[in-house]
Order: structure tokens, then sequence, then C-alpha cells
């Protein structure tokens, strides 16, 4: 088959944020919670290995909810709703001063794949549960100016009413591009993401992150530790093999 006929099968690439674009969950969100947490004293404190448990859960504000929801919790902190929307706020602006002090470097080979995706006319979009202003901050630190602006379509945070392995987001980005899902490649990093891609329908290549080494990914098309550089790289051709 030729090169053309498969192109017309793969229109869109769909990255995920955190540990895709950079290893953000233990260094970047982990920091900002507990941070928080201590600020006002909440007497909690995440672990590596607690929020690996947390991060099951997709989004903050749920991870933050199971917290209140603990039949142990006594302290009177009012409507919790209003205040874990306080939290999380304060949360993302600490989270965003850590990507400005340049302390989560991008994943080997994100920048190289968007390129070389929207140099052969492949639509761009990312697709995260996480806040818009952290997802973007982080993609125009991992990108650059340039680069991002390459991006058509940035879906994030509370833009969808479920959240992964529902794959609510997915079908969102492949509406708003305007492509069938079939014709979209998911890149994601965990068990959740390449559930809520596969649901939708889509292709999904997955780059183990921190977090994510013994999920299960049964069915995922290309699963490697990086997208790589080199030899080694996940590559556009490699991807329309798979069309």
């Amino acid at each position: 088959m030729s090169g053309d006929s498969l192109m017309s099968k793969f229109k869109a690439l769909i990255f995920d944020c955190d540990g895709v674009l950079a290893e953000t969950e233990a260094y970047g969100h982990r920091v900002a919670f507990n941070q928080v947490f201590e600020e006002e004293n909440l007497g909690v404190f995440w672990d590596i290995q607690t929020y690996g448990e947390k991060l099951k859960i997709a989004g903050g504000k749920e991870r933050m909810r199971t917290i209140f929801m603990d039949p142990n919790w006594t302290r009177d902190v009012g409507d919790i709703h209003t205040y874990i929307m306080k939290l999380h706020k304060r949360k993302t602006d600490i989270y965003m001063q850590l990507i400005e002090a340049g302390l989560l470097p991008g994943r080997e080979g994100v920048k190289r794949l968007v390129e070389e995706a929207h140099s052969r006319g492949i639509k761009l979009a990312i697709a995260s549960t996480s806040n818009v202003r952290g997802v973007t901050l982080i993609a125009k630190h991992v990108l650059g100016e340039a680069t991002f602006g390459y991006l058509q379509e940035i879906l994030a945070g509370d833009i969808v009413s479920r959240k992964k392995p529902d794959p609510e987001i997915y079908l969102l980005a492949a509406e708003r591009l305007g492509v069938h899902p079939s014709e979209c490649c998911v890149v994601e990093d965990s068990e959740n993401g390449f559930r809520a891609a596969k649901a939708a329908g889509m292709k999904c290549i997955v780059t183990k992150s921190f977090y994510s080494q013994n999920d299960d990914f049964t069915g995922a098309e290309i699963v490697v530790n990086s997208l790589g550089e080199g030899e080694d790289a996940v590559t556009i051709d490699q991807i329309l093999e798979l069309y």
C-alpha cells in the first residue's frame, strides 16, 4: 500500500500530558500537592508509593477529595467542594513555579515526533485531565513556542464530565480536529489513558513513565520506554505502518 493511501487513514496524533511530555507526576504534581497540604496544616503527606496509588484516580481534585472522604477525617473545612477548589488553584500555582524553574525537563523524543508529524500534515492535539494552565505551560516548556504553535487543540481539565479511562476526552479531541476516531493515534503513558484511547477506537502508543512500569498495556500497538531519538526513535513512518 502506498504512503499516500496509508496517510489517508492516519490524520491526527494526540498526546497525553503528564508522564508523556515530561515526568510530571512524582516530582511535579506530588511535590505541589504536598506543599499545599503543609501550608494548610492538613497533616497529609503523599510519598512516592502513596501517590502512585492516588494516580489510579483520574484528576487532581478527585484525588484530593479522598482526604476528606476518609472516615477518620474530622477537621471542619467548611464546604468541601469550595475548599478543594481553593487548594487545587494554589497547587496549580506551585506546579507552574516548578515548571518555570526548569525542574521538569521534557521526555526524550516528544518534540521531534511533534515536528515530524507536523511536517507530514498530521493534525496535533493534547488531551489531558490536568489543569489547562499547567498543561499549556508544560507543553510550551517542552516544545518551545514555535513547535507549540503546531498544536491545533489543547483539551484539558474539566472540559469533559467523565475522565479517563472513559473515552470522552479522546472522542471530543477527534471531533474538534474534524477527524474520525479510527484516524487518530494517541500517545499515552498510563493504563487509564491507554484504556481511554482504545475505548475511543483509536490506536495507542505507550511510552512508559515513572509510575506506569507495571501497568497492563495488552493491546497497545507500540509499547516503549521512551519515544527515543536516533535509531531507537518512534517515527511517523512506524505509526503509518499501523494503518
